[in-house]
């Protein structure tokens, strides 16, 4: 492979990606050629995002078990009803 070409990154739908540059993480909606359909939530707006990034432009978002543990007992958890 030579310096200006871009290596094949193989995305699915599902999969947590993000900008090369930062951002935030985006979640791949579908993959059309070598563009991937992403959507990801805003903040700023309070609204889903949606856009149509080259796939040259994201890498993939890595978790390790202990992170996706963690996330999953904090959705789990039942509110504190005594914070009156």
């Amino acid at each position: 492979m030579s310096d200006t070409e871009t290596p094949v990154v193989a995305f699915a739908a599902g999969d947590v990606v993000m900008l090369k540059s930062g951002g935030p993480m985006l979640t791949v909606a579908s993959i059309i050629g070598d563009l991937a359909s992403c959507v990801w939530f805003s903040d700023e707006e309070d609204a889903y995002r949606f856009e149509e990034l080259p796939t040259a432009v994201l890498i993939a978002v890595e978790f390790d078990e202990e992170e996706e543990e963690e996330e999953g007992a904090a959705h789990d958890a039942e509110p504190d009803e005594d914070d009156d």
